[in-house]
């Protein structure tokens, strides 16, 4: 039986991890055995200035803290070494750069599963999410295809009245001619 001191420690983290998990929009977990310490520095730094938190978790940690959060389903995946990436702001951040270097590791590094917006997603769903543009490119498109809409609306209001003007002008001149 573990002392309360570090009973307590263990509590605190959960409740920490869980905060976390509350306070995120996506995360992924990983299993990174196999993976060297200039690689795991350099996917570190590429998180970070993403936005991304990441950290090494303990299994029965981060099912206590899923489980206070409604990830259950996260459960299955939680054995070996395992890692975690929150992001609180982009829902496509973590995956996109987890996959990228998951698919660049052979094996060494694997996503598991993760969570998007209130329900937890499987491996396959994590690299489709990955495969997305990130927020501002998906914005990007949006405004592009509402420009074109109205750049047409405008052209067709246009095009409407120079045709009404054009009749409203020809009434007059015929009324005086009479």
């Amino acid at each position: 039986m573990p002392s309360t001191k570090i009973l307590e420690q263990k509590k605190q983290a959960v409740a920490e991890l869980t905060e976390k998990l509350k306070g995120a929009v996506a995360g992924v977990v990983v299993d990174y055995k196999g993976i060297n310490v200039a690689d795991d520095t350099k996917l570190r730094k590429e998180l970070r200035e993403a936005g991304v938190e990441y950290c090494v978790v303990k299994n029965t940690m981060l099912r206590f803290a899923a489980k206070e959060v409604g990830y259950e389903a996260l459960d299955s995946v939680l054995e070996g070494t395992t890692a975690i990436a929150i992001s609180s702001e982009d829902q496509v951040a973590a995956a996109k750069i987890l996959t990228k270097f998951a698919e660049g590791s052979n094996g060494k590094f694997v996503v598991k599963a993760g969570f998007v917006d209130g329900g937890v997603i499987d491996a396959a769903k994590v690299a489709e999410l990955g495969k997305l543009p990130n927020k501002e490119a998906l914005l990007s498109m949006l405004c592009s295809a509402l420009q074109g809409n109205l750049r047409g609306l405008a052209v067709a209001i246009n095009a409407i009245a120079e045709k009404n003007g054009e009749g409203a002008e020809a009434a007059p001149a015929e009324a005086a001619a009479e």
